[in-house]
């Protein structure tokens, strides 16, 4: 039997361990076993990829666009979480503002996220520029914490609203995820609207290099999507990552965050 394949994630929650625990076992005594390796930031962990250290990386989208520029685009996504494909940009303001839409924003302060956060940094510079006023005429306010982790953690974008609430900013630029998790989790009721929604956009997919034959990563990924929210078993895991269903990926998706790297002069490496 071959030995299994060895995938990277990065830490940025105690909760991670339990995760890849859990979907080790998922895959365990099956000709699909896996293992996995965890990582400080996501830096390191396309290093570990591009070196042969790891066969897989579950990459967010910031990490599998600087993969594609590394590798010049030799490189494979395999699939996704069912929310990747839908994933968007929120720009939340307090509530009563009566800020609505981007071109609300011109002269106003904008606080974001940790700049390697596509989400909340990297992407709402681009909307502003494409849909909006121009970033140029909106006051920028950054808040890097947590960096390397992509805004994994989501304390930027805690950092971000807090600024609005302490009016050191008119608006916040927060992803989908952390605006659905303070509706679900009330806090802060009644605090904040959202004055805008971006497009969906595709976030973290399993990267993989060519010297990983399709024919050990095909049954791996036919094994994943098998994942069935349905069973008692499989779903502590896939609520604990955040979906209902892993699908192929939506290559398209990233179609803007690769324009907005490009375009902002966003190095491969940092």
């Amino acid at each position: 039997m071959s030995q299994p394949l060895l995938v990277g994630a990065v830490a940025y929650t105690p909760n991670v361990v339990s995760i890849w625990e859990g979907m080790r076992d998922y895959f365990a005594e099956t000709p699909t076993e896996m293992d996995f390796v965890l990582f400080s930031n996501y830096g390191r962990q396309v290093d570990a990829l591009l070196d042969g250290i790891i066969d897989l990386a579950w990459n967010t989208n910031l990490a599998w666009v600087r993969t594609v520029a590394q590798t010049d685009g030799d490189c494979r996504a395999l699939a996704m979480r069912d929310t990747d494909t839908v994933f968007k940009t929120v720009f939340v303001t307090r509530a009563g503002s009566n800020l609505d839409g981007l071109e609300a924003l011109r002269g106003r302060r904008l606080a974001l996220g940790s700049k390697d956060s596509a989400q909340a940094a990297i992407l709402p510079v681009h909307f502003l520029d494409h849909s909006g006023p121009g970033a140029d005429v909106v006051e920028l306010i950054r808040t890097d914490s947590d960096l390397g982790k992509h805004g994994d953690t989501g304390r930027s974008e805690l950092d971000a609203l807090r600024a609005v609430l302490d009016e050191r900013a008119d608006a916040a630029a927060i992803g989908i995820n952390t605006w659905e998790a303070i509706g679900r989790a009330e806090l802060m009721p009644g605090a904040f609207e959202a004055c805008w929604e971006s497009p969906t956009y595709s976030h973290c997919n399993f990267t993989v290099l060519p010297r990983v034959p399709q024919e050990r990563t095909e049954p791996w990924v036919e094994r994943l999507l098998a994942m069935d929210w349905d069973n008692p078993e499989h779903r502590p895991i896939l609520e604990m990552e955040g979906l209902r269903q892993w699908v192929q990926p939506n290559l398209d998706g990233y179609g803007t965050l690769f324009d907005a790297v490009r375009e902002q002069g966003i190095p491969p490496r940092w």
